[in-house]
């Protein structure tokens, strides 16, 4: 496959970096990303700080940024980029999927 399956806009990289230093991790540490049942239209994002690899995990990394993504997910979230809006209208990462059909208001859930 040639498409990226994940990518990381240079904001969200910043902003990961920004965290994983006011958390305490190292820069080794990477990010967790999956979905869940839930959320307004039937699937969500979840993002979480990991440096472990599991069994049947992809790995990418793109823009300085390590990404763990079960195998599951990553049928949700082929071509998907990760990225990071800290203006008026709202602060935090957003999710650009070219396989959602719907997405909710605050971009925290989807449907496919």
């Amino acid at each position: 496959m040639t498409e990226k399956m994940i990518t990381v806009s240079d904001r969200a990289s910043a902003h990961i970096a920004e965290l994983r230093k006011k958390e305490g991790y190292d820069e080794q540490q990477g990010v967790r990303v999956s979905v869940e049942g839930g959320g307004c239209s039937g699937l969500m994002y979840k993002l979480d700080f990991d440096g472990q690899e599991q069994p049947g995990d992809h790995i990418v990394e793109d823009n300085g940024v390590k990404i763990f993504v079960n195998m599951k997910s990553l049928l949700y979230l082929v071509g998907t980029e990760l990225d990071y809006s800290g203006g008026l209208q709202g602060k935090g990462f957003a999710f650009s999927n070219p396989n959602a059909s719907r997405t909710c208001a605050c971009g925290e859930s989807f449907s496919v």
